[in-house]
């Protein structure tokens, strides 16, 4: 049985469970918000399917939900935040007026986060940025969990790549894909309702091409999407992810010893540009001049449009959540 839940509700709901397991409220409002925005706009893998493993990894202490980041001035248009093995989205909080400022003054700016844990999407972290007028640029890698092309074991997350530009009178354009065939979220949730995936997803702890996602899961590997395309840019998230922020790669980090735990320990970069430097007509104009290409060559939806429906039907009507889910983030706040 189905139900719906006001926004507001459920991040009063999701902020009460980060609280309970033992992160301060600035962390827990942040986390709240940031889980919340993705169950409201549909992006299912990243939203409440992901609190268990939030507060498992809280639990076994292998992430401190009380760690206060650093935040380093480094050079005119550069800053880094040592996350302080807390979370990046409270990091990229702290050094976001940071970086906004050093974009505004200089035309572009890099945040380099590191020794931070993510398990969200990431498209929150940079489509606010792009509502104040900011092209943004986020890579964030992952756990090893894909291989590379031509490869024979995982070395690769997720490992996705996220962009977003604002225009003028309406919603920002907004992107974010992972660098896997699919996002491991994705798969975890098909191995729970039963659903194949598709071919080339992913292989068996075997190597061997399986659409079974339990098979996967259970020792195999995700890979990446285009082939050699795909494995190409999941590298350079990796060297834009942990090599230039000072963050794990993808399969460095040891977290056998804390059971449970599910968020990667590796690092964020964001690169933010002001689009009024450029040069010629203003850079909104010259978006909708492709947009309109696109619409007219056929194109009827554009990155981001089905996720802005979403949003407006949940804003009005409520965010759907089955009697069971909402009863287990009930107890969540308490047990």
């Amino acid at each position: 049985m189905s139900t719906t839940i006001a926004y507001a509700e459920l991040v009063e709901l999701l902020e009460k469970i980060f609280l309970h397991h033992g992160t301060d409220k600035v962390v827990a409002s942040i986390l709240a918000e940031n889980c919340a925005m993705c169950e409201r706009d549909g992006a299912y893998s990243h939203g409440i399917f992901r609190m268990r493993g939030y507060v498992d990894s809280l639990g076994t202490g292998w992430v401190d939900g009380r760690a206060i980041p650093e935040v380093e001035d480094i050079a005119p248009s550069f800053c880094r935040v040592d996350a302080s093995n807390g979370f990046a989205q409270v990091a990229l909080a702290r050094a976001r007026d940071l970086a906004v400022s050093k974009c505004r003054q200089t035309g572009v700016s890099v945040l380099a986060i590191r020794n931070s844990h993510h398990l969200s999407a990431l498209w929150p972290d940079i489509e606010p940025l792009a509502r104040e007028g900011l092209i943004a640029i986020s890579a964030v890698n992952s756990f090893a969990c894909t291989v590379p092309f031509d490869g024979k074991s995982p070395v690769f997350g997720t490992n996705p790549f996220a962009f977003a530009a604002p225009l003028d009178g309406g919603d920002p354009i907004v992107f974010d894909l992972a660098t896997s065939a699919m996002a491991n979220g994705d798969v975890q949730i098909a191995a729970r309702k039963g659903h194949a995936l598709s071919p080339d997803s992913g292989v068996d702890k075997d190597g061997k091409p399986t659409d079974d996602p339990q098979a996967v899961l259970d020792g195999g590997a995700l890979l990446t999407f285009g082939g050699h395309k795909g494995s190409s840019i999941s590298m350079m998230v990796e060297l834009l992810g942990a090599a230039l922020t000072g963050g794990h790669f993808s399969f460095e980090f040891d977290w056998s010893g804390h059971k449970g735990a599910q968020t990667p320990h590796t690092g964020q970069l964001i690169i933010l540009i002001d689009p009024s430097r450029a040069a010629g007509e203003p850079f909104d104009r010259r978006a909708h001049t492709l947009i309109a290409a696109m619409q007219d060559a056929g194109v009827s939806r554009l990155p981001g449009q089905r996720r802005a429906e979403i949003r407006a039907q949940t804003t009005q009507n409520g965010i759907p959540i089955t009697a069971e889910d909402l009863a287990s983030l009930r107890t969540l706040a308490i047990a």
